[in-house]
């Protein structure tokens, strides 16, 4: 539903060039929530208003719903009028709400509708049904000023989902939110990806927003993907910084006589008594030395640091073991005999 091939982005100023995205290459498939993660400066928000091209990329293409949206970025009434048309697929939810103090909810939904030249009636009528799906169907005559934060955010979704879009766009729309409202949004935004069939790209800086809806998530950093893929590929990849991210274990890896091992469960091995059977089945004490359990997507997922008595190359079977159970396995501590011997054990 979304591609972006080779996108880059460069703003200059007063001589000076600075890279917000640098060969960006992004696949986001049709119907799925796709989250894109970073710290501030990583070009997140360059990377979605490069989407919808409400900045032009300096080279590169983005293609959504099958349509080359740069190439409609020339100049002319012509290419205006078909880029204009392409954007009103496209809903874009902002960060700090963005709507005009001077006109009702009701009003404020209805604004994309009227610049799209709709009759009164029928952008009543939207208005009042997106209202409705939003849930503020009592709030259509009241202003701005009278709605809570998380309130004013599902105006925004009713007005970015006012032209019918394919695709909804959200711009770190939860960061300015409380705790509790961000989980009613993020709720609003996974139901309508569910009911509508759209196809979410969300920018966050935050991982649970990630845990919470998330299929598929991208990590950015100096305007790069660093890594990308479903969240349960991402789990399942030895050495993932997100996977790491989104389940954070501590535990000393120092010990030159110990292995340890970042152990993850996904699905049914999550319940399973896996670390007691290893015990049992060859004699050994196990040290776990922290963990961590939640739900993505509605499959439970843990992440626990075990320490095991000697070296690695003793331990080459009770870790054989672990993985015939279905599990992901990282060697955490390096030895004298290098990497290599880490890496294979992280295979």
């Amino acid at each position: 539903m979304i591609t972006t091939s080779g996108l880059t982005k460069v703003y200059r100023s007063r001589g000076r060039e600075v890279t917000a995205l640098d060969g960006v290459d992004l696949h986001v498939r049709e119907g799925e929530v796709y989250g894109v993660i970073g710290q501030s400066g990583a070009g997140k928000s360059s990377l979605i208003r490069c989407i919808n091209l409400l900045e032009r990329p300096t080279s590169g293409t983005v293609t959504v719903a099958g349509q080359d949206l740069t190439a409609l970025a020339g100049r002319g009434p012509r290419a205006g009028r078909e880029l204009r048309q392409a954007r009103s697929r496209i809903g874009m939810v902002f960060q700090h709400f963005n709507l005009l103090s001077t006109r009702t909810v009701q009003d404020n939904v209805e604004l994309p509708l009227e610049i799209l030249g709709r009759s009164g009636r029928e952008r009543s009528r939207k208005a009042l049904e997106l209202l409705d799906l939003v849930g503020l169907a009592d709030k259509a005559k009241a202003y701005p000023a009278q709605l809570s934060g998380g309130q004013k955010q599902r105006v925004g979704i009713a007005r970015a989902l006012a032209g019918d879009p394919k695709v909804l766009l959200s711009d770190e729309a939860t960061s300015a939110l409380d705790p509790e409202t961000t989980r009613s949004i993020l709720q609003l935004l996974r139901d309508l990806n569910r009911q509508l069939g759209l196809t979410v790209l969300l920018i966050t800086h935050e991982m649970d927003v990630v845990k919470s809806i998330c299929d598929s998530a991208a990590l950015m950093d100096s305007g790069r993907i660093v890594e990308s893929g479903t969240v349960g590929e991402l789990l399942a990849t030895p050495g993932s910084e997100l996977a790491a991210a989104l389940f954070p274990v501590t535990g000393d890896a120092s010990a030159e006589d110990r292995t340890v091992l970042d152990v993850t469960f996904q699905g049914e091995a999550a319940t399973q008594p896996v670390i007691s059977q290893l015990s049992r089945t060859y004699n050994i004490d196990i040290s776990i030395l922290g963990a961590a359990i939640d739900t993505v997507g509605g499959l439970q997922v843990g992440r626990m640091r075990i320490e095991l008595p000697g070296r690695y190359e003793d331990n080459v079977v009770p870790v054989g073991f672990l993985r015939e159970q279905g599990l992901q396995i990282d060697v955490v501590n390096a030895n004298e005999d290098g990497p290599e011997l880490v890496k294979e054990g992280a295979r």
